[in-house]
């Protein structure tokens, strides 16, 4: 039986590090330029170099996204683009459009294929044929049952790896091919600028009541049209696994450390469990309840088990469940002084009860009893932004480690 691959989102070169502590085999990442998270921090070319290095010397891989539905215009530096993905060694690009494919093969056929969720790949012989194209992967359109997943994978050579988004949010589009933004707002999300417009609040006005806005009134099937709860398959895996997926996909580049943290670790405990005794796997209900301690919409298993119903969608408010706030994250740990160094995220003060996540180990809950400034003066608030305090801690922390604090 193979392990599948952990991949994580890398929203930034910190997110980077920190999806690679916490156990993600590989990374995804979006450059300046051709991919579809145009409101991403993103990478400039030293910062993919600094990445690809930083991941290769973990014995990682990384993949970077050109996944746009390129116009003409688009073209214009895309080669000079791809031979500096060559060169300095990435893995693999992830692309969806066959222009794109056909200048990747033409100027670095050295580069490995990703075939994009954008691609609407939905059967084994779409499969087959881009496989014949030179790709190496394809992820799978997200409107796939596991049985149409197992399908696929009985039909497509072993040459052919197979990913699948696991956790995140779910666009409400055909796996993502969105032409709402477009036109409601001029901004193109098959380029990368989605304004998520299924995550707003409509109303409806009659055609000869021009003016007359009528609110969409919440009933038992709530207000929100189109907004879907978010996607986890954590409790899931052994289905997952069975059904043949080489890649385990978390959703999230425009997502914070803290959740990048807490999704890649949570998954890399679960398949390293299940995978240390199949026979008598379960799920851990505690690591599951850490996927809660994130910014997260209610969850669902989107199309694995069945087609979406109304209880697959959130209805009654487009908002973000967040239960913690947080608060810093290690940048270092002094062993003979036991203390660490912290970033601050968001406000906290002396006495405040706090929970830290680390990256190898159990949570620890600690309330902070005294706190200093860089310069060894006690204070008992850290007010500003990224500002770095110590807090003494008996137990040594790993750096990126993170604080967090429940919501009162």
């Amino acid at each position: 039986m193979k392990k599948p691959e952990l991949l994580a989102p890398a929203g930034n070169i910190e997110k980077l590090k920190v999806a690679l502590a916490y156990g993600a085999d590989a990374v995804y990442l979006g450059g300046k330029q051709f991919g579809l998270r145009a409101f991403a921090d993103n990478f400039d070319n030293e910062e993919i170099r600094e990445a690809v290095s930083y991941t290769h010397k973990l014995g990682k891989k990384i993949y970077v996204t050109m996944n746009i539905f390129a116009h003409n215009d688009d073209f214009d530096g895309m080669k000079e683009y791809i031979s500096f993905l060559a060169e300095i060694g990435v893995d693999d690009v992830i692309l969806s459009d066959p222009g794109v494919l056909t200048l990747v093969r033409e100027t670095a056929p050295e580069l490995e294929i990703h075939l994009s969720t954008q691609a609407n790949n939905t059967n084994w012989r779409s499969a087959i044929f881009w496989h014949e194209q030179g790709v190496k992967r394809i992820i799978l359109a997200r409107e796939l049952s596991l049985e149409e997943i197992r399908t696929i994978r009985e039909n497509t050579p072993e040459t052919l790896e197979l990913e699948c988004f696991v956790h995140g949010a779910m666009c409400i589009s055909y796996s993502g091919r969105c032409m709402l933004s477009n036109y409601f707002t001029g901004r193109d999300a098959n380029r990368g600028q989605c304004a998520h417009p299924c995550r707003w609040k409509y109303y409806l006005m009659e055609e000869k009541r021009p003016g007359q806005y009528f609110p969409v009134f919440e009933d038992e099937r709530g207000t929100y049209i189109l907004n879907s709860k978010d996607l986890s398959m954590l409790e899931h895996i052994p289905d997952l696994i069975d059904a043949g997926i080489d890649s385990f996909k978390i959703e999230g580049r425009m997502k914070s450390s803290h959740y990048v943290a807490t999704i890649v670790k949570t998954y890399r405990q679960e398949l390293d469990s299940f995978f240390k005794d199949p026979n008598n796997y379960s799920p851990n209900p505690e690591v599951v309840e850490e996927t809660k301690k994130v910014s997260h919409r209610p969850f669902t298993t989107g199309f694995y088990y069945k087609k979406p119903t109304a209880g697959d969608h959130e209805y009654s408010t487009s908002k973000y469940v967040r239960n913690y706030d947080f608060i810093g994250m290690v940048l270092d740990y002094d062993s003979e002084k036991n203390m660490a160094l912290i970033e601050q995220r968001n406000y906290f003060k002396v006495g405040d009860n706090i929970e830290i996540m680390r990256p190898d180990g159990d949570n620890l809950n600690y309330t902070i009893e005294k706190m200093y400034d860089e310069d060894g003066q006690p204070i008992t608030v850290a007010p500003h932004p990224q500002q770095k305090v110590y807090i003494p801690v008996d137990e040594p922390l790993s750096r990126y480690s993170i604080l967090r604090r429940l919501k009162e």
